[in-house]
């Protein structure tokens, strides 16, 4: 069980004028939008009582009270949880995470992520963004979906994080999945798709071909083995390539393609063979953050992605059973 947060005692201070969030954010250095966030909580106090409008307009010479969570680290307890450890120095680690973990944590979710795991295992970088969007993510430079298997990589130092998130944004580095599409696919055809994704107008937790504020997104797909389904349909398991590296850009695109993964229950349909989406990340090729040199990194496919496809009548490559790691 994690250990009950840490509380803090309230800030307080005496007004100036002008409006509440923009006062209080001067005065304590907080964010007007986590000043919001308190005030909607309740938070926050104008001469001990609790107000409810951060646009509040104060005279000056009220007193202000803010109770601020505690920090993220307070929230996130070190867990024994066995790691597939893929590669390790004392810059970086590189894991084969399972399906079903969640990468860090996030307000709600504070146990049983790999950062828990991670931190029951070493010191990480500190990134407190708990009250944001991003969640609690000491050491993470990129994530995976929870229920996508793979490579992932944790820096384990300031410097490091700092190297491998630009090597991220700056595209210097190479992702090939791996997936199983349960829609129509013609045999041996390749398709590279280069259509924006943005967030559902409609549905806030998808994204979409087009969308809300939509961002350039291009995928090579290659297929490495297919197999008639008998009912019309071609299955098949698929070399993914991600030039850019947008939210479920790859689910998007091959939904967008009329394939969308096998037990995809977002952007396809929940499938009786495998419990999850049908995606695995298999290799990434980074910098190495201090030395330069190429990092070649390999994930064996795990066993429920691989029974799936033989369940489903297929053939594995060698190329799939074949791992390769640097040393």
């Amino acid at each position: 069980m994690p250990a009950e947060p840490l509380t803090a005692p309230p800030l307080t201070f005496t007004a100036t004028p002008g409006r509440l969030d923009a006062v209080l954010s001067e005065l304590s250095g907080v964010s007007r939008s986590q000043v919001a966030g308190r005030v909607a909580a309740g938070d926050v106090t104008v001469d001990g009582q609790a107000v409810t409008k951060s646009s509040a307009k104060l005279r000056g010479g009220e007193r202000l009270s803010l109770s601020l969570p505690p920090p993220a680290s307070a929230y996130v307890q070190p867990e024994e949880v066995a790691l597939d450890v893929l590669y390790e120095d004392e810059h970086l680690i590189a894991l084969n995470k399972p399906p079903g973990m969640t990468t860090h944590p996030a307000p709600g979710v504070t146990s049983g992520t790999l950062v828990n795991a991670l931190l029951g295992r070493m010191a990480l970088p500190e990134q407190d963004d708990f009250d944001g969007e991003g969640g609690y993510r000491p050491g993470i430079v990129h994530r995976l979906d929870k229920d996508t298997s793979g490579v992932i990589v944790v820096a384990k130092t300031v410097a490091a994080h700092a190297k491998l998130s630009a090597s991220f944004k700056a595209r210097e580095t190479q992702k090939v999945y791996l997936a199983i599409v349960a829609g129509q696919w013609k045999a041996e055809r390749e398709a590279s798709v280069d259509a924006p994704i943005g967030r559902h107008l409609i549905d806030r937790q998808r994204m979409t071909v087009g969308g809300a504020a939509s961002r350039e997104a291009q995928t090579r797909f290659v297929p490495l083995s297919h197999h008639p389904d008998g009912h019309g349909r071609t299955l098949a398991l698929i070399r993914c390539e991600p030039r850019t590296g947008r939210t479920h850009q790859l689910r998007v695109h091959l939904q967008h393609l009329g394939s969308p993964i096998l037990g995809d229950k977002v952007y396809g349909r929940a499938s009786e063979i495998i419990g999850r989406q049908a995606l695995h990340a298999w290799q990434l090729t980074i910098p190495h953050p201090i030395s330069g040199e190429d990092l070649h990194l390999t994930a064996p496919p795990p066993d429920d992605l691989l029974s799936a496809w033989v369940a489903l009548g297929g053939e594995l490559p060698d190329t799939v059973l074949n791992v390769e790691n640097s040393d």
